[in-house]
């Protein structure tokens, strides 16, 4: 629908005697076969004819040219309703002046010119031109070359297109991993050169192209890019510290705790999640800082505890939210407790399968076997557990309440809850069956003081 509507738009706009054209990504993707996220409309109409033209359509960086055209309500289905889900962006052509913050131009001047528009764009195959109504492509960078050759080029010189908006330089490396292209030496050089300013980029801007990176299926690639051009170093000094990290070899073959990383990467499922992708990253942080060569093998004490708080921070730094954080955190400090589910008590596997999202701690236990020994036994013995019990044997209706207990003559307090989970205990466990059971159970264990 999306294609559609911007051919509505851009007809419409050529009807009043305006140039439109298809802009950008969804350019790049169609020639590359894939289907676009979204379409962007370039056109010489300035914003306030645009949306003169579109009495419906809203400017969100007017002052940069930039409009949003909603799609025809009809046209909506979708549950989950973002501003590029149920838009088409038109911008109008223009050539950017000063760019004093590293991110945004200081001033724009609009133009009649599409070779002038491009060349302020990043990318050579980002920088095209498609006429949909004839199917022309207008290329004046050299994109169309650079998708055959797998190229990441920036259009004119490298130091001023990273100079303009530092966050470029993590989109090199996003786009080169995602198609699998290689980026060009002078662009990389240039990304050597500017990594350390990326830190001029937002956190949230370095956190969601990251994520991008994680959940776009080539998160290895991207990882061992970030690593090659400086950037890890930048943005996740405590990703690349796991470099060169032993492990002991009889649990861990593949190698050290980064390979072991980047092999979890590489088998994400996608997609997947954004909590589970940074999970998966983290989930061995506090390893370096915990390594230790015992008289037996290399161990990591405490390696969990300390990848927490490492996480913590790392959520704290990159303005997580709250949900997001506390999921990647979770990951984080339950990974390792899938050794001991063939040994849990009832009542214990219970509350362990009943973490909220568990789906992904699973998911991770997978990841996190298949890149070291391979051995998958504890996860089909949770799954096929799992699938055996009923959801009310999981989460059976509670025996005993707290007004229960207040009835035969408990104080409410700190006691209440051990009370309280002690039968939970007894019931997941099927030792206590029915209500009388368990309140002999309390009479029987925690007797009211006199």
């Amino acid at each position: 629908m999306h294609k559609a509507f911007s051919i509505t738009i851009i007809s419409t706009l050529r009807k009043q005697g305006y140039q439109a054209y298809l802009v950008g990504g969804c350019v790049r993707d169609l020639l590359l076969g894939r289907e676009p996220a979204d379409y962007d409309v370039a056109t010489d109409a300035t914003p306030d004819e645009v949306m003169r033209i579109f009495p419906d359509a809203y400017g969100v960086g007017a002052q940069f040219g930039v409009v949003l055209a909603p799609l025809p309500a009809a046209a909506v289905v979708s549950n989950v309703l973002t501003p590029k889900s149920t838009t088409v962006e038109v911008a109008t052509l223009r050539s950017d002046i000063g760019y004093s913050d590293g991110r945004h131009p200081d001033q724009v001047r609009f133009s009649k010119d599409p070779r002038e528009d491009v060349q302020r764009r990043d990318f050579t195959i980002n920088g095209m031109l498609l006429d949909p109504i004839s199917n022309e492509v207008l290329d004046f960078v050299g994109g169309q070359k650079d998708l055959t050759v797998k190229i990441i080029r920036c259009i004119g010189e490298p130091e001023l297109r990273f100079g303009e908006d530092k966050l470029r330089m993590l989109r090199a490396v996003r786009f080169a991993a995602r198609f699998g292209f290689e980026i060009e030496p002078a662009t990389f050089a240039a990304i050597e050169k500017l990594a350390p300013q990326i830190h001029q980029v937002s956190r949230e801007r370095v956190r969601d192209e990251l994520t991008k990176m994680l959940t776009e299926g080539q998160a290895r690639s991207a990882f061992q890019l970030l690593d090659r051009t400086g950037l890890l170093h930048e943005v996740l000094p405590e990703i690349e510290a796991m470099k060169g990290v032993e492990q002991p070899p009889q649990f861990h073959p593949e190698g050290d705790v980064f390979v072991h990383t980047l092999l979890v990467l590489e088998n994400l499922p996608h997609p997947c999640s954004a909590a589970l992708a940074w999970g998966a990253l983290l989930h061995d942080v506090g390893k370096p800082p915990t390594f230790r060569v015992a008289p037996d093998r290399i161990r990591f004490d405490g390696h969990v505890d300390v990848g927490v708080k490492m996480a913590e921070e790392i959520c704290q730094r990159l303005r997580f939210s709250n949900d997001d954080a506390k999921q990647i955190l979770a990951l984080v400090d339950n990974h390792m407790r899938f050794g001991h589910a063939m040994r849990m008590s009832e009542s214990t596997f219970k509350k362990f399968v009943r973490m909220p999202h568990f789906d992904e701690h699973l998911e991770l236990h997978r990841l996190d076997c298949q890149a070291s020994f391979g051995d998958l036994t504890t996860y089909d013995f949770t799954r096929n557990k799992m699938a055996a019990m009923t959801p009310e044997a999981m989460r059976p209706v509670p025996l005993v309440t707290g007004d229960d207990l207040i009835a035969i003559g408990h104080m409410p307090g700190p006691s209440f809850k051990a009370i309280l989970s002690a039968v939970e205990d007894g019931q997941l466990e099927g030792r206590l069956r029915d209500h009388e059971e368990a309140l002999q159970f309390v009479a029987r264990e925690f007797p009211v003081p006199k």
